[in-house]
């Protein structure tokens, strides 16, 4: 089998890949390869709560308030032509008229109020709301606590929540918050068969999912956005990243995803080709099962935190393009952002001086782990566990084949990697949902801690900035230094392979955006 540098160097002077063009119809399709398509196998968000869910979700269903993940950063009037807050608890949505969903329904105020009622995300005891699965109930929770929706008219809502909440208005741009089809949530044979092919208002519909392998989309022309610029587009699932990069420069592939740094100056050397991207709305990270017998003492939990050199794995597995965050927030938080929050800190002697105080006698202490599901994630481990057994711990890695492997609680579960995507500029936007009282942390069984569960809380009722900043601050404070649930170590950066002629712009997420206007050849 080639190696990674062989397959390029087979192909360093290919012939320009050319888009297929499709009979009757100029607009060009495109295959773009993926490390995976979903963890879930099904596409609605809302249980593909994934990185590689975000990378295509957008492109068949949309939520209410779009971002400019291209530039700003900043909320716009996308289904939602404006929103405005009422008070605390309520905030009223006017919906841009004349919007068609795949199967060719206008959107209306009730299908809204079913993308976020308990026929899709809550759930219930009868109906179409009975077969919603409990790990999106779940989630639903978590992201919209507490909210009901009132319908005022056909293009009119009132979004409710039974407490006050300061994010509400930012909470109609979660990636979960999705607006689908009422009529083919009712009709569908079984929630499964809706989650496989959700009928939203996206530039593209899915036209068929065949799950570990390939989801093609295909052209809505009725998209209220404007003619969408490609006729289909197919996701491929290409796991190695070297098959991904020789399809890509052989002209199989038009777009390869998640391209590690170390392979830009490579695919660039080629003639015709260009790596986009850079830091993304994405913290990756190592928790921490604090059940497991090893990790039950926190001063062993800051050992390995204070025993990873960022700086050294950001320099030679990331070529310097990305960045250690000041904890688990972004600056385009605004108000909400702590800008003093200290970045953490590489400690070798103060972690070698925790570990004979918690009195740790060598105890192996697992580290479950994919192969690259995240970029760079295998080299990123064995530089980790050097880092531990120089600070006196046993880390041993066992490779998984699955996230129902890396997951499943038992005492070979003490330490994976994780990351957090954030959709709206608010600590509201994931804190609750990995972290809160029934967030996907906690519900492992992993980490539980009722004091930041409380500032969780206070987080999303308070309306007072100064209160909620003091909130965040006790909840990182908790969570990285207290009580540590994770080891912070950088910022995501999202790289992607193209054709150079190709004008396509990198978001600022894992999303991928093939809307008009974000794409001409």
């Amino acid at each position: 089998m080639l190696s990674r540098r062989s397959a390029l160097a087979a192909l360093a002077a290919p012939a320009l890949p050319r888009l297929a063009l499709a009979e009757g119809d100029a607009r060009p399709s495109i295959t773009v390869a993926v490390q995976k398509i979903a963890n879930s196998n099904t596409l609605d968000i809302a249980r593909e709560n994934s990185n590689v869910g975000t990378r295509h979700f957008a492109c068949y269903t949309e939520p209410l308030v779009d971002t400019d993940w291209i530039t700003t950063l900043r909320p716009r009037a996308g289904l939602a032509l404006r929103w405005e807050r009422v008070d605390e608890r309520r905030v009223e949505v006017a919906l841009r008229p004349g919007v068609r969903f795949h199967n060719g329904d206008e959107m209306t105020a009730e299908d809204v109020a079913a993308s976020f009622g308990p026929e899709r995300l809550f759930g219930g005891e009868a109906g179409v709301a009975a077969r919603v699965p409990p790990d999106v109930r779940a989630q639903g929770r978590a992201v919209f606590p507490g909210l009901s929706v009132e319908v005022l008219g056909r293009h009119r809502l009132r979004f409710v929540t039974g407490r006050p909440d300061p994010a509400l208005d930012k909470r109609l741009g979660h990636r979960i918050g999705v607006v689908v089809s009422r009529r083919s949530l009712e009709e569908a044979e079984s929630w499964l068969a809706w989650a496989r092919r959700p009928v939203g208002t996206g530039p593209y519909r899915v036209a068929e999912f065949r799950p570990d392998n390939a989801l093609i989309l295909e052209a809505f022309d009725e998209y209220w956005g404007g003619r969408p610029p490609l006729r289909r587009i197919r996701f491929l699932e290409v796991p190695e990243v070297a098959a991904r990069i020789a399809g890509l420069l052989s002209g199989e592939y038009d777009f390869a995803c998640d391209i590690p740094p170390d392979q830009i100056a490579e695919i660039e050397r080629s003639r015709g080709f260009e790596v986009q991207g850079g830091l993304i709305a994405n913290h990756r990270f190592i928790t921490f099962d604090k059940t497991h017998p090893q990790l039950a003492d926190p001063r062993i939990r800051r050992a390995l935190s204070l025993s990873i050199d960022r700086a050294s794995i950001i320099e030679g597995l990331w070529a310097g393009r990305t960045e250690v965050p000041r904890g688990m927030q972004f600056p385009f938080y605004g108000g909400m952002y702590l800008e003093d929050w200290p970045q953490p800190r590489f400690g070798l002697a103060e972690a070698r001086a925790l570990v004979r105080a918690a009195g740790y006698k060598g105890e192996t202490i697992p580290y479950r782990l994919l192969n690259n599901y995240y970029t760079a994630q295998t080299p990123t481990a064995q530089v980790l566990v050097e880092g531990w057994r120089a600070a006196g711990l046993n880390v041993q890695i066992q490779m998984r084949e699955n996230w129902t492997q890396v997951l499943e609680a038992g005492p070979t579960r003490a330490l994976r990697d994780w990351s957090s995507t954030v959709f709206i500029a608010d600590p509201v936007s994931n804190m609750p949902s990995v972290w809160g009282r029934n967030g996907s942390h906690p519900a492992t069984g992993e980490w539980r801690n009722e004091e930041a569960f409380a500032a969780v809380e206070a987080l999303e009722t308070e309306m007072d900035t100064g209160r909620r900043r003091a909130a965040m601050h006790r909840l990182l404070t908790i969570l990285e230094q207290e009580d540590p649930a994770y080891a912070m170590l950088h910022q995501a950066a999202n790289f992607t392979g193209k054709r150079r002629a190709i004008r396509w712009r990198a978001a600022q997420s894992f999303l991928m955006d093939f809307r008009p206007g974000n794409w001409d050849v």
